[in-house]
């Protein structure tokens, strides 16, 4: 590992892979590095590995804009995922540019140079090292890959069985003939269920609150039609702008018409199992698109009730006993093994601590420009994907535009850049909490920068107004301010 690059991207999970996709297709001069705290690629798609992991976001929405999709199923498994990042790193060279098992501690800009100085902790050797680079992209995602989040329950300390987060999924866990519990109603619980349901000899989803579910196919006839008579590139890129429409349409259309459309959902439900308590088991307390949906493919979770005996249970927790859980209720449910489905940790930039001048950098002290980077923060980015539609989508605007900052840089003689407000720019509190109820991100929203009242300090999270925005407008928007490079 060199002492200087041009620009770290620290991360190879699906935003990182594809920073390195862009800059060496439009940023060919500029060396980088991608720094890689685990041992391997994939991020979320190689820390996962519990039964049944599988996209959440059809394919050609979560597949890269540069590399066609072209699986017969649209809908993917965790390792057809990773095999898929795999290709992308192969077909690009990336794996020269990963350093493995490396930690960014910490990162110091200073204004007299116009560079970062990055602390890297080998986490091998525990030796640390400082690098220097002109540009920091931050590619980590939001959550805490040491840990999940589990709320305190009373008395699973007395529990005799195995209490696991998906999030660290024991290799070989035998579950074949166990009486399980899955704690919560998310997408993770969602995908779980129906797994295990196939060898425990019950399973039971035990919710708080219900969550909305919409039964989806695995396939797509159209897609897997058209990559027969057109070029898989073409066939690809049709069928990702017609999911992007639908997923803006129906984001859309659940905001504006919440009470017809949670109708609908219900309905949709109620005809799949007629004989479910629809109103007390799957009726959520919020509206659709408060929080995430539930794609369930091929309505597998509603078969797995239907034929392999799953039941639902809305209530709460009394506590733990040592055979299994006592619910609020007094209703008692027996356990040789509770699975905690309860959500992510978030934080910021993996962890790592920013300073500029020496004056560490509280991100939620900030406000964010376009959603990618920070004011008073110069020469960084950060990768952060959109909560109403797939990540990848706006990882890929991200990395353009990053490229095209850079080079923009290049061409004026600019050795640095940072966002700044001016005074017109109105401060707004808290916009993830006021869009999304979902849990994860209201125990963290104290976290987050802030946004502006008007563009480009809007936080959009609206696809086709971004990719306008980055396609089309200008680098210099008179909202980030350029320094001169210094001639010697």
């Amino acid at each position: 590992m060199n002492s200087f690059y041009n620009v770290l991207v620290i991360g190879a999970g699906i935003s990182g892979i594809g920073a390195g996709h862009y800059l060496k297709k439009n940023c060919p001069n500029k060396s980088f590095a991608i720094i890689e705290n685990r041992d391997s690629i994939g991020g979320t798609w190689d820390l996962f590995k519990y039964p049944g992991i599988r996209s959440d976001s059809d394919m050609f929405t979560l597949g890269y804009a540069f590399k066609p999709w072209i699986s017969e199923k649209a809908i993917a498994d965790g390792p057809s995922i990773l095999e898929y990042l795999n290709e992308t790193v192969r077909e690009n060279n990336l794996r020269e540019n990963i350093n493995f098992n490396k930690k960014v501690i910490s990162a110091h800009w200073r204004s007299e140079d116009d560079l970062w100085k990055v602390v890297i902790k080998d986490n091998i050797s525990e030796e640390e090292k400082e690098v220097t680079c002109n540009f920091l992209f931050m590619c980590t995602g939001y959550y805490k890959y040491e840990n999940g989040y589990t709320p305190d329950f009373p008395g699973i300390e007395n529990f005799n069985g195995q209490v696991i987060h998906p999030q660290h999924w024991p290799e070989n866990l035998n579950y074949e003939n166990k009486k399980v519990i899955v704690i919560g109603s998310g997408a993770t619980a969602a995908t779980i269920v129906p797994e295990l349901s196939k060898k425990t000899k019950y399973v039971t989803m035990l919710q708080r609150s219900p969550t909305y579910f919409v039964s989806y196919p695995d396939t797509d006839l159209l897609a897997n039609r058209l990559r027969k008579i057109l070029p898989k590139s073409l066939a690809y890129t049709i069928i990702r702008l017609r999911n992007v429409f639908f997923q803006q349409w129906l984001y859309t259309i659940c905001r504006k018409y919440p009470k017809f459309i949670k109708k609908r959902l219900l309905k949709a439900v109620q005809d799949v199992l007629p004989n479910a308590n629809i109103e007390k088991d799957f009726n959520p307390r919020y509206n659709p698109w408060e929080q995430r949906m539930c794609l369930v493919p091929n309505g597998d979770l509603f078969e797995s009730i239907k034929s392999n005996g799953v039941k639902i249970e809305t209530d709460e927790i009394e506590h733990f006993q040592n055979n299994g859980i006592k619910l609020k209720s007094s209703k008692e449910l027996e356990a040789d093994i509770v699975i905690t489905a309860t959500g992510l940790n978030l934080q910021q930039f993996g962890g790592t601590e920013i300073f500029v001048d020496n004056n560490k950098i509280n991100p939620a002290e900030t406000m964010t420009y376009k959603s990618m980077m920070f004011s008073g923060i110069p020469n960084f980015a950060n990768s952060f994907g959109y909560i109403n539609a797939s990540w990848t989508l706006k990882a890929d605007l991200t990395c353009e535009f990053v490229c095209k900052l850079l080079n923009h840089m290049d061409k004026n003689g600019f050795s640095s850049c940072v966002p700044k407000p001016d005074q017109s720019v109105k401060e707004q509190d808290d916009w993830l909490a006021s869009e999304f109820s979902s849990g994860y991100i209201h125990r963290a929203i104290h976290l987050f920068p802030k946004t502006g009242d008007k563009s480009p300090w809007t936080n959009n999270q609206n696809y086709f107004r971004d990719f306008y925005e980055i396609k089309f407008g200008k680098v210099n928007d008179g909202a980030i301010s350029f320094k001169q490079e210094k001639i010697a």
